[in-house]
């Protein structure tokens, strides 16, 4: 509300601030001991993964062993990782470079390219489960195969993507696809009748391990050789895929 001076001004004085009253919220605030949580937190410097990171002196690895038809020497490839932010809960486990070592020395060079090529986009960082589906569109012009459990391979840089995608799941990048109880009973529940009706056919395959009836075609979606009649509907029993939706 305007308040209208009626008197001529003398003279004026600027007002002095009013002491806030001990024990506000401010003054307890600021006189606060150390350790009471009320101190301002300082940031703590999150490491992240970048092509200027120093190799530590050691690393956590893991070998996989790859044995195909295609030779008679196991490929075995060693991925080794670089743990960022130890102790803290930025903690992270990240791949940091590949080797894979065989007697056979046919594929030498470009195996050893290949490993360069995947250790460099490693020590990149961001994310880097995309190479995984670039290996397994790798088709061998001659033909892939059946590695056991009936799972089909286009070709051996498939299966070493497969080795690296494993290992991605192990140190949590990639997620597992995974189906919910209903489909897994309803899996379960159609394997099984499909195995009674399948238990006086007994014959298989020479030389062909797989975990699916004898019979079962290859599923275009997981390339695993599981795919059965259930209901008048083609249905892969090892990820769910259906012809019928």
């Amino acid at each position: 509300m305007p308040i209208k001076i009626e008197q001529k001004i003398v003279a004026c004085e600027a007002a002095a601030e009013e002491p806030q009253a001990s024990g506000s919220q401010t003054d307890d605030a600021e006189s606060a001991p150390a350790g009471t949580g009320t101190e301002p937190h300082e940031k703590a410097e999150i490491v992240r993964m970048h092509e200027k990171l120093k190799r530590p002196e050691m690393l956590l690895g893991s070998t996989y062993k790859i044995k195909t038809p295609l030779s008679d020497h196991a490929l075995y490839v060693t991925i080794n990782d670089i743990v960022l932010n130890p102790g803290t809960p930025h903690e992270k486990r990240r791949p940091f470079e590949v080797f894979i070592n065989s007697k056979n020395m046919d594929h030498f060079q470009w195996i050893l390219a290949l490993t360069r090529i995947m250790s460099a986009v490693f020590r990149k960082g961001g994310d880097v489960t995309f190479l995984v589906e670039e290996m397994h569109s790798v088709f061998d012009p001659k033909g892939g195969y059946f590695k056991k459990g009936g799972k089909f391979m286009p070709s051996l840089v498939a299966e070493i993507g497969d080795a690296i995608e494993s290992h991605l799941k192990m140190i949590g990048m990639l997620g597992e696809p995974h189906l919910d109880k209903e489909q897994k009973k309803l899996i379960e529940q159609k394997k099984a009748e499909y195995e009674a009706t399948q238990r006086h056919s007994t014959a298989k395959e020479e030389g062909e391990a797989s975990d699916f009836p004898a019979g079962a075609t290859l599923c275009d979606k997981c390339h695993t050789k599981a795919v059965v009649m259930m209901d008048g509907c083609m249905t892969c029993l090892s990820c769910g895929e259906s012809k019928c939706g």
